[in-house]
C-alpha cells in the first residue's frame, strides 16, 4: 500500500519537472537561438519480491525461478537539448549573424593571442546568437558586451589588393577590431563607416568614410563533439566542460556551416509538439494524484476495519 503511494509521489515529482521543462520551452519560443529541451524518464529502483535462482537438473531438485521485482515509480534520468539549427529570420542588419550549421561563435572577455586548444582556459564561451555591434574602441562585441574572436592577420597582394586571412592551424585568436585592417592600416574613424559586409565565409569587410574597403578579420567558428556536454548560461552562451569532448576551431567550412549576415537564428521550439507534451504530462500528473487518493482510501478502509 505504502509502496504504491511512494511510486505515485515519485511520478508526481517527475511529471512536475517535465512540466517545468515544457514551460521553459514555451516561454522561449521567440528567443533567438534557443534550443528546445526534453525531460527523459527512467523507472526508479526495484526491490526483489522473489529472488531468482538457477535450476538444478539433478534428481530431487527444482528448476529455475525467475526474479520478481516491485518498482518505485519514475525519475527524471536526464534533460537533453535539441541542437538542430533553427529557422532563419531576416533582420536586414549587417551586424546580425547566424550560422547555418552546427558551429558556434567564440565570445568572451578581452584577451589576446588565444590558443585554439585552450578556449576554456582563456575564459571564452560559445554562442549561437550573433547580435553584434561595434563598441567605442572599434571592437566587435555581442549584445552582452562579450568580445567576438577570430583571425585578424593576413597578407595583401600588392598587385591585386586581394587579402588572404591567416587561418592556418595553430594561428592564435584575437578580438576582432573593425577599425584596423588585416594589413595593419587604420580603416577610418569608427563612427564614420559607410557600410559593413560579412561574407558567408565569415570574412568581415568595412568601407570607410573615403569609400575604401578594408578586410578586418574573419570569424573563428567552433564545432563541439558532444554539444549536450556543455553547460548553458543565461543569455545564450555555453560554457565548455570536460564532457564536451573535442572542440575544433577554424574558419568557416562545410562542416561548420555558412555564416549568414542579416539573419538571426530563431528558436527551434515546435509549439504544437510542446502543447501535446503539456497535455500528456498533465494527464500523467493527474493519474499519479489519483493513485495517491486511491491508496489513501485503501489505508482508511484498513484503519476502519474494526469499528
Amino acid at each position: 500500500m505504502i509502496r504504491s503511494m511512494q511510486s505515485a509521489i515519485a511520478g508526481l515529482k517527475s511529471h512536475q519537472t517535465k512540466m517545468d521543462v515544457i514551460g521553459n520551452n514555451i516561454a522561449n519560443v521567440n528567443t533567438w537561438g534557443y534550443k528546445s529541451k526534453s525531460a527523459n524518464f527512467a523507472d526508479a529502483m526495484y526491490q526483489n519480491y522473489i529472488t531468482g535462482a538457477a535450476g538444478n537438473a539433478a534428481a530431487g531438485f527444482t528448476g529455475g525461478i525467475n526474479t520478481s521485482q516491485i518498482g518505485y515509480g519514475a525519475n527524471v534520468s536526464s534533460i537533453t537539448s535539441n541542437m538542430e539549427t533553427g529557422t532563419q529570420s531576416y533582420t536586414g542588419r549587417a551586424f546580425d549573424c547566424m550560422i547555418n550549421g552546427p558551429a558556434f561563435f567564440i565570445v568572451g572577455p578581452y584577451t589576446t593571442n588565444v590558443d585554439t586548444d585552450d578556449l576554456d582556459g582563456a575564459g571564452l564561451s560559445l554562442s549561437r546568437v550573433g547580435i553584434f555591434s561595434m563598441d567605442s574602441n572599434g571592437y566587435l562585441v555581442d549584445d552582452k558586451g562579450n568580445y567576438v574572436y577570430g583571425y585578424t592577420t593576413g597578407t595583401v597582394d600588392p598587385g591585386t589588393g586581394n587579402v588572404t586571412v591567416d587561418t592556418a592551424a595553430g594561428t592564435e585568436l584575437q578580438p576582432i577590431r573593425l577599425n584596423v585592417a588585416i594589413d595593419g592600416t587604420p580603416a577610418g574613424n569608427p563612427i564614420t563607416y559607410s557600410s559593413v559586409k560579412i561574407g558567408s565565409d565569415g570574412v568581415i569587410t568595412v568601407v570607410d568614410k573615403d569609400s575604401i574597403s578594408h578586410v578586418v578579420g574573419q570569424f573563428a567558428l567552433a564545432t563541439v563533439e558532444n554539444v549536450n556536454g556543455m553547460e548553458q548560461d543565461s543569455g545564450f552562451t555555453y560554457e565548455i566542460t570536460e564532457n564536451a569532448g573535442e572542440i575544433n576551431v577554424g574558419p568557416q567550412n562545410d562542416a561548420s556551416g555558412e555564416v549568414l549576415s542579416g539573419y538571426l537564428e530563431m528558436s527551434n521550439v515546435d509549439l504544437a509538439t510542446e502543447m501535446s507534451y503539456m497535455i500528456t504530462t498533465q494527464r500523467g500528473y493527474q493519474a499519479n494524484t489519483r493513485m495517491i487518493t486511491v491508496s489513501d482510501q485503501m489505508l482508511e478502509e484498513l484503519v476502519n476495519m474494526k469499528r
